[in-house]
């Protein structure tokens, strides 16, 4: 394995019912606190040097609480927060956020939205534009239905770094790959689109899966976005509902398992530094 592993998309928070009401009683496993001294033992077990924590609750609030963390705790190298795209202050307030070099990018949860060309707002468009000039990173979190407006999406930002976190979640549990895969191979065609091998186990039979669920979609992930963009995320605490951090993890460590120790280096930890500016 590389010398340099990274997980590129992993979450903390301080379960609060109401807020987290996304936590439903069939993920009862995961409606607990969930802090860095949780993830830690699981991330050395596996000689991972650090994670990138991203926003799971849409407020500045969450910024705050995810920066002070990693001002604890070396290993959380960037965080990943959530700012109001749509606010006409959206510019001054980028411009404020960039006294904490953890912050590396934004992420909305488009997936939980009743539009679902939300993307398109041009209000939402406005704030995506500012992000370039102070060297945001931009999150892409989606639903597969969503991946056709997706590049009409970042077609109009050829310069700014996007990356679709959870390769925008397929029908796994179904079997179904054929739309998606021809969106994926749309969005792929752009160099600034990235993408992060994750949360897959989340949209797979969470009792049943198997390793071979996953590899058609690795495969088309792989060969769409080639060896440079794409990149490790556990996506745990959210993972635990169908798989271990370990079971995770043993996912894509035999996948890769057969390429060269180059492109296993780029997946397990290089994109991410280089995406993320870690």
């Amino acid at each position: 394995m590389p010398d340099q592993l990274i997980d590129a998309h992993q979450h903390f928070w301080k379960f609060d019912p109401i807020r987290d009401s996304w936590i439903t009683d069939d993920m009862a496993v995961i409606q607990r606190d969930f802090f860095p001294n949780d993830l830690k033992p699981l991330l050395k077990h596996h000689n991972i040097k650090g994670c990138v924590a991203v926003q799971a609750d849409q407020s500045e609030v969450e910024n705050v609480f995810l920066l002070s963390l990693a001002d604890q705790e070396d290993f959380i190298m960037g965080v990943v927060g959530w700012i109001d795209l749509q606010a006409e202050d959206v510019g001054e307030k980028l411009a404020k956020y960039k006294e904490h070099k953890e912050l590396k990018g934004f992420r909305h949860i488009l997936q939980g939205e009743k539009q679902r060309d939300f993307m398109l707002r041009p209000s939402f468009l406005s704030g995506i534009n500012k992000l370039n000039q102070f060297n945001y990173t931009y999150d892409i979190l989606i639903f597969h239905d969503q991946l056709k407006f997706t590049e009409e999406f970042v077609k109009k930002f050829p310069n700014q770094p996007f990356v679709i976190d959870h390769i925008a979640k397929p029908y796994i549990k179904d079997k179904k790959i054929d739309e998606w895969k021809q969106d994926m191979n749309a969005i792929a065609k752009y160099e600034n689109v990235s993408c992060k091998i994750s949360g897959m186990v989340t949209e797979a039979d969470w009792k049943n899966w198997k390793h071979g669920d996953f590899r058609p979609y690795l495969d088309v992930v792989v060969e769409a976005f080639g060896m440079r963009r794409i990149m490790y995320g556990s996506d745990w605490p959210v993972c635990l509902v169908a798989a271990s951090y370990d079971n995770m993890f043993s996912i894509v460590r035999d996948y890769f398992s057969t390429f060269s120790a180059a492109e296993q280096n780029m997946f397990f930890g290089d994109n991410a530094i280089k995406f993320y500016n870690l």
